[in-house]
């Protein structure tokens, strides 16, 4: 069973429950719906929610037009030259009222665009094509929609459905497993490595050790960018079997959740690690980092961070993911600046990313 550690309801004493509740009632009221509708602000407020909730119905349907423009291939081919509907059908191994119907829906979700008789690219499909490792992550996707085509099913079962079966730390994984999983961290590394850089001065430091760092994707970029960094990989004996191995980058073999780090590393880096675990294994992955950090050293903890009420990709994108994992839980700010703490580092600084929805930044100081 998973170790979620949640906190307890709010009780109906909170003084702002009571609130709520009367504003959730008087939303729900067929009277005041109809008053709304009638007055011009309350018009725009009303088509606004009317809006996304249609789109939180809809957007499994949104999710399988994206796949579907990029598993066809259409957005490479229309990426390399605009194209007439036959010329689409064709690249997409459809028929012309096929391809028709998609592209009008992928032109609805900005990926596509028409001109006169020709298709091209659309603002959020040009967006996708220059954003590495997306297209593989809507590939990857179909596994979590296998799981999530009965969500209260996998939510009540306690074994593993296809997406754990993936993960390299599920019971059972085999080292195909760990391969395929490791390439789509690779693939998708290069967003999530851009924002690190842009956050934290890797150069400062002497030695760097990513912890779980699969292929070594993240520290390949880091290198780039500060190339007199001596660079360590800590990751799964099976996992660095499966991957080849980059010049320049030291490997260390074990499992960080039981076995001690190398030391004389000033710097660790635990990049879309910490939510892929429960807090038990989670604390003692810092526990084992604090352990063998250099004097001075620094933890840098890189992944999305969720808090309630925040953007969906938080509790709604990855608590769901992870749960289908069935490792980990999102995790806010508050709750792993508690967690390195506990696990005896002195202070905990965040950082600001470009794009907190890929990544958020801590820093935990030895």
């Amino acid at each position: 069973m998973l170790d979620r550690q949640r906190p307890l309801p709010a009780a109906r004493s909170h003084p702002g429950l009571a609130l709520v509740e009367w504003r959730n009632r008087l939303i729900a009221s067929p009277r005041f719906q109809a008053l709304a509708q009638r007055l011009l602000p309350g018009r725009w407020i009303a088509r606004a929610h009317a809006r996304r909730l249609f789109d939180l119905t809809a957007g499994f349907v949104y999710s399988q037009v994206t796949a579907a423009f990029v598993e066809s291939g259409l957005l490479d081919a229309l990426a390399a030259a605009p194209l007439t509907g036959e010329e689409a059908a064709a690249a997409a191994r459809l028929t012309e009222d096929a391809v028709t119907t998609l592209l009008l829906a992928a032109a609805s979700l900005g990926l596509a665009q028409r001109i006169g008789d020709r298709w091209t690219l659309g603002v959020r499909g040009a967006a996708l094509l220059a954003t590495p490792g997306l297209g593989a992550m809507i590939r990857h996707h179909r596994l979590l929609y296998a799981d999530l085509a009965d969500p209260l099913a996998m939510l009540r079962r306690s074994g593993g459905g296809a997406l754990a079966r993936l993960w390299d730390y599920a019971p059972g994984s085999q080292p195909a497993d760990a391969a395929t999983y490791s390439e789509l961290m690779a693939a998708t590394q290069p967003m999530v490595a851009a924002q690190a850089l842009a956050a934290y001065p890797f150069a400062c430091h002497q030695r760097l050790l990513d912890i779980g760092g699969g292929s070594g994707a993240f520290l390949r970029a880091v290198g780039e960018r500060a190339p007199g960094l001596e660079l360590g990989l800590f990751e799964r004996p099976e996992v660095l079997a499966a991957t080849t191995a980059s010049p320049g980058i030291a490997r260390h073999g074990g499992d960080f959740r039981h076995d001690p780090l190398p030391g004389g590393y000033d710097l660790h880096t635990l990049v879309r690690v910490l939510h892929d675990h429960d807090d038990g294994a989670a604390l003692a992955i810092l526990k084992a980092s604090r352990a063998a950090l250099a004097p001075g050293g620094r933890l840098l903890i890189v992944e999305p961070m969720a808090a309630l009420g925040s953007a969906p990709e938080g509790h709604a994108y990855f608590g769901m993911y992870l749960a289908a994992m069935r490792s980990g839980r999102p995790r806010d700010p508050g709750e792993i600046s508690a967690m390195l703490q506990a696990a005896g580092f002195a202070r905990v600084q965040p950082r600001t990313t470009p794009l907190p929805l890929v990544a958020s930044c801590l820093v935990a100081f030895t």
